[in-house]
């Protein structure tokens, strides 16, 4: 839900074929009024706290892209290189947010060394600055899979403890690679 003007965004993955990106909002007479954005292949990551921008992931997970709301006008859009790696080696997650109004974190993971099915998969979480469109350093989230890292857009994020219950978190520097 949009956090300003109470629209509902909507992803609907269709598998291979791609996925949908829709907005529904009130509408004359209070009937909604469904925007379908014009993309096929835009998976819906997240939406900025203060309801200005959301992010998307390229269905394909080549690149990042930041959209003003609501007419969807891309406002920039970051390829794996950007980050630092290999297209052919690394791919950006379906995963990450806004930590704040001003701050995302990219979820960019791929295969590691070894041999055919013994290659173990690694994830790095790297801050952009959305006013910018430029990457920052990483961030280490205390999180085993990519899905596990929830923003909630002041700074901080849920993760599962230990025990099963949530923990918030704040950034703290990634160790050097």
């Amino acid at each position: 839900m949009h956090p300003v003007d109470g629209s509902i965004y909507l992803d609907i993955g269709e598998g291979q074929d791609g996925a949908i990106i829709l907005r529904a909002a009130a509408g004359a007479g209070g009937e909604p009024e469904f925007v379908t954005y014009p993309w096929p292949d835009r998976c819906l990551i997240g939406l900025a706290p203060d309801g200005q921008q959301f992010m998307t992931v390229d269905h394909e997970q080549a690149d990042v892209a930041f959209h003003r709301h609501p007419s969807g006008e891309v406002l920039f859009t970051l390829p794996v290189e950007a980050f630092g790696y290999d297209a052919e080696e690394a791919f950006v997650e379906w995963s990450g947010g806004y930590l704040t109004a001003d701050l995302a974190v990219v979820t960019l993971g791929g295969e590691g060394e070894g041999e055919g099915e013994d290659e173990e998969e690694w994830f790095r979480y790297h801050l952009v600055d959305v006013r910018t469109g430029r990457p920052g350093g990483e961030i280490a989230p205390g999180v085993t899979n990519p899905y596990e890292l929830v923003p909630l857009g002041d700074g901080s994020w849920l993760t599962g403890g230990p025990d099963g219950n949530p923990v918030r978190r704040s950034p703290t520097p990634a160790p050097a690679r």
